[in-house]
């Protein structure tokens, strides 16, 4: 499902929607928000989103498959299925929201948390798997989906993002581009020269961070000493800080900044304020740097369950809705269990293939060393 409708058109009116303006002050941070954490609509005066049920109970349908897709990940790795995995755990509606934004001719470049991205993108989710388990470098056709592979290196997909960009503008195409990085990467070098270049160049590219608070084992308010989304002041373009838990919001927002990059209005940074809810990786121990009642307080504003009670209380869906959707989740977790164990090993030799187009002297002598330590393994069996 492509969500169409324009960030621009004006909400339905509901009893249940309260006015952003006589919102209780609290100690929260200023934020877009569409719908709050109680599930209730928002209204926000520059951005708004009118969506059909059926377009609703898509954007649920998503979160859901995707936080079980995750779980069933996390599981595998545990059970020494995937040598690593990086969990989305309370970041669906981030990515699904901004996810459902793109158009098909629009590209995206993740890092390697975008689950929910590739998901929208309709990257098959058994392909995401692939790296995890060491049996390739990422199992998909970039160009396929406009979806880039998945970047390790923290922060350098965003000048990859604006490259591309450039090239978009340079081309006179009207597509737009965007790039997923976490608030961590918002220190990196890279992460600055993109936001210079692309400001100069003026491309149409769209800065997506999610600041989930911790850059593994570091808070937030260590990285920077204002908002991540002011940091695009310095750079002479546009930074929104969303709720990141709120799909609506993250919907609209992205869009507003896609269209914006798309009439040459060029780059924007959105940061989407939400919370990492499990392990930065399932090599990382949460309970050493945070305290638990951090995470119940994120709990209650959980995407997933706020989405629900709209669909509930506003009668988009019912019982049978959700009851088809908890069988189509375990039909998910079945498929990627069973795509995951059936994957063939991969031939040792090959990780010094494809390294340079003709050839070098020096990875043909680490192929011969790697060769006789393999090959020692088979005498000491003899």
């Amino acid at each position: 499902m492509t969500v169409e409708s324009t960030a621009a058109r004006k909400p339905r009116r509901s009893s249940k929607r309260v006015s952003a303006a006589k919102k209780p002050q609290s100690s929260e941070p200023q934020l877009v928000q569409l719908l709050s954490p109680e599930g209730q609509r928002v209204e926000h005066p520059d951005y708004s989103i009118d969506l059909t049920s059926e377009e609703l109970r898509g954007l649920y349908r998503d979160m859901v498959l995707t936080r079980r897709f995750d779980a069933e990940a996390t599981a595998l790795q545990r059970q020494g299925e995937l040598g690593l995995w990086a969990s989305l755990l309370g970041q669906e509606a981030a990515q699904i929201g901004s996810g459902r934004a793109l158009r098909d001719d629009d590209y995206v470049f993740p890092t390697y948390r975008e689950h929910g991205v590739a998901w929208c993108r309709g990257v098959d989710p058994t392909n995401l798997l692939g790296m995890f388990r060491g049996v390739n470098h990422g199992g998909w056709d970039p160009n396929t989906n406009n979806f880039h592979l998945y970047t390790i290196v923290i922060g350098s997909q965003t000048l990859h993002a604006t490259g591309y960009a450039m090239g978009v503008a340079k081309d006179g195409a009207d597509s737009a581009v965007i790039a997923y990085f976490g608030d961590g990467a918002s220190s990196q070098g890279d992460v600055a020269e993109a936001f210079t270049f692309s400001a100069v160049y003026n491309a149409p590219v769209v800065f997506f961070c999610q600041n989930n608070q911790w850059a593994i084992s570091e808070p937030t308010e260590r990285q920077s000493r204002v908002p991540l989304y002011q940091r695009a002041q310095g750079y002479g373009f546009p930074g929104v800080r969303v709720d990141g838990n709120d799909v609506l919001a993250c919907l609209a927002v992205t869009k507003w900044a896609l269209e914006r990059a798309r009439r040459g209005e060029g780059p924007t940074l959105v940061e989407a304020f939400t919370y990492r809810m499990g392990a930065h990786t399932t090599s990382d121990d949460p309970t050493k740097y945070r305290h638990d009642d951090e995470r119940a307080a994120w709990e209650a504003k959980d995407p997933i369950l706020r989405l629900r009670t709209l669909l509930t209380e506003e009668a988009h869906a019912d019982d049978a809705f959700f009851a088809a959707l908890e069988e189509e989740s375990d039909v998910l977790a079945k498929r990627v269990r069973e795509a995951v164990r059936a994957m063939p090993d991969p031939d040792p030799m090959a990780i010094f293939d494809n390294i340079y187009a003709d050839g070098h002297a020096l990875v043909d002598e680490e192929r011969a060393q790697f060769a006789a330590y393999q090959a020692s393994f088979a005498e000491e069996g003899n």
